[in-house]
């Protein structure tokens, strides 16, 4: 984010860019109503173009705080709210936020008009810190917000290099002690339905599948894996593909519990019995692994505890000035009648 080698882009810069004085550059960056369409334009392109973010240490030197935390989220609305992830994790956010200053804002974006409106809102100072859930490989939002100095914790390892916190649950681990119990069940064909290629949960999850088999001395087979975009209908139409493509299926590993709804529901349309043909097996452990039909067995990740824990590293990066730290908690397996 620099206008020159070596050197820091300045609203100068982005004044002289787009063509426009300083003070018409400062307004349109503090959302003054005060500038015509197409100067506002011309800066706004200049901004995207020079990569300009205000000094945060000049801001707060100067007590301009919004005190406000962006809970950003890469979702439509409608899977925000469908999802069982997200209702508990926000909750342990809260929790942590409820007695201090700072007030809450959830800030969704899953088009790339979007992701660049609110990227522009938050390196411009609309909030004090970010929580950033629901997090993509390649995307490029917590390298941007830690090169400008805002604090930042995201949900999931994040992207190698970049200096922001995170807080994580043992998916690995998790995924390994999921598959080792249908090995010790005796499953001889396990598949895996993962998660998307480009989430950390997703790639984590596949990986405890393949460190579980390849440690009971099986070769992972690429074909007995089927990527969803852990929705209820995409884990339904990964596990009609396995079946399709193995009809022997007899041990099935799900890297969600809502995508292993969707599993319950391709195995019974298909007449397989769970758990006589098909143990199943899925992770997170939300309500939604209690009342399946059969009920679930399960890895249990912490979610409140994770949002609380994302929560308050953004409180001690805030008000301490602690650098990024890492958090990873630990999983459990539940074991009920569906493996």
């Amino acid at each position: 984010m620099t206008a020159a080698r070596g050197r820091r882009c300045t609203l100068e810069d982005v004044a002289a860019r787009a063509g426009v004085s300083r003070a018409t550059a400062s307004r349109v960056v503090n959302g003054s109503p005060r500038v015509s369409e197409a100067a506002r334009r011309a800066v706004e392109a200049a901004i995207d173009e020079l990569g300009y973010a205000p000094n945060r240490a000049a801001r707060s030197l100067a007590a301009d705080r919004s005190e406000s935390i962006a809970l950003v989220v890469s979702e439509p609305g409608v899977r925000l709210f469908a999802d069982p992830f997200f209702a508990p994790a926000t909750l342990g956010v809260t929790g942590v936020l409820e007695p201090t200053r700072y007030q809450l804002v959830l800030a969704l974006a899953h088009t790339e008009a979007g992701h660049q409106r609110l990227e522009r809102h938050l390196l411009h100072g609309g909030v004090d810190g970010v929580l950033v859930m629901s997090g993509r490989a390649g995307d490029p939002l917590p390298g941007r917000l830690a090169e400008a100095g805002i604090p930042t914790v995201v949900a999931g390892r994040p992207p190698d290099g970049v200096a922001v916190g995170y807080v994580d649950a043992d998916n690995v681990g998790g995924a390994c002690r999921a598959v080792r119990l249908l090995i010790e069940r005796g499953r001889r064909r396990i598949g895996t339905v993962a998660g998307p290629p480009d989430m950390v949960p997703g790639v984590d999850r596949r990986t405890g599948w393949e460190k579980a088999l390849v440690a009971a001395g099986r070769a992972p087979d690429p074909d007995l894996v089927a990527a969803a975009d852990f929705t209820r209908a995409g884990g339904e139409a990964a596990t009609r593909r396995l079946l399709e493509r193995h009809p022997d299926l007899d041990g099935l590993f799900v890297a969600s519990d809502l995508m292993a709804l969707g599993a319950l529901d391709a195995l019974r349309a298909a007449g397989r019995r769970v758990p006589d043909d098909v143990a199943v097996v899925g992770f997170d452990d939300t309500e939604l692994a209690r009342s399946a039909d059969p009920p679930l067995t399960t890895v249990r990740q912490p979610l409140e505890q994770l949002g609380a824990a994302m929560a308050q590293l953004l409180l001690d990066q805030l008000e301490r000035g602690a650098p990024p730290a890492g958090v990873v908690l630990d999983t459990d397996l539940v074991v009920r009648a569906s493996a």
